[in-house]
C-alpha cells in the first residue's frame, strides 16, 4: 500500500510541468494570493535578469579575448610578414598590409559586439547588428580569397619530382 501511494506520487511530481508558475503552495494546499504571485515573478524576473548580464559579461570576455589574439595577429604579421600559418595561405594573392587591414576591421567588430553587450541602453540591439554587418562584409571579404585559392591551386599542374632512392 505504501509503495504505491509513493509511486503514485512520483508520478504526479513528474508529470508537473517545471516552467509553469506555481499557484498553490508546495506546503500546502490554500491557493497563492495575488500578492504573493507577483513577489515570485519579481523575484524570478530579478534573478533572469542576473543571469541575463552574468552570461553578457562572459560573451564579451570570450570576444575580447579574440579581439586580443587578433591583436597578436597583427603585430606577427607586420613584424614578420606570412609567418603565420592562416595568413600564409594569402601571400600570392594579396599584400601584408590587406590582411592586417582585415584584422583591424575584426577588431571593430568585436569592439561593436561588446559595446552591444555590456551597453545598458534601449540602443544595444543596434550595436550588436552593427557588428553582424561588418562581419558579414569581412566574411564576404575572406571568402573570395579563400575561393580564389582553390581556383589557383586547381589551375596549377603538379609534377612529382622523381625520388634519388628509387634509381
Amino acid at each position: 500500500m505504501m509503495m504505491k501511494k509513493l509511486a503514485r506520487n512520483w508520478r504526479k511530481s513528474y508529470e508537473v510541468d517545471k516552467f509553469t508558475i506555481p499557484i498553490r503552495d508546495e506546503d500546502d494546499s490554500r491557493p497563492m494570493d495575488t500578492r504573493e504571485q507577483e513577489e515570485l515573478i519579481l523575484s524570478l524576473e530579478r534573478e533572469e535578469a542576473e543571469q541575463s548580464v552574468l552570461w553578457k559579461r562572459v560573451v564579451g570576455g570570450i570576444v575580447f579575448c579574440h579581439a586580443a589574439f587578433l591583436l597578436y595577429s597583427i603585430y606577427q604579421q607586420a613584424l614578420f610578414p606570412w609567418e603565420m600559418r592562416y595568413h600564409a595561405y594569402f601571400m600570392e594573392d594579396m599584400d601584408s598590409s590587406m590582411v592586417i587591414f582585415a584584422d583591424w576591421i575584426a577588431i571593430s567588430a568585436c569592439a561593436l559586439s561588446i559595446i552591444g553587450l555590456l551597453h545598458n541602453s534601449k540602443y544595444h540591439r543596434q550595436w550588436i547588428w552593427y557588428s553582424c554587418s561588418v562581419g558579414l562584409l569581412l566574411a564576404v571579404f575572406w571568402l573570395y580569397y579563400m575561393l580564389s585559392i582553390r581556383k589557383r591551386d586547381s589551375s596549377i599542374d603538379y609534377k612529382l619530382k622523381p625520388n634519388e632512392n628509387d634509381k
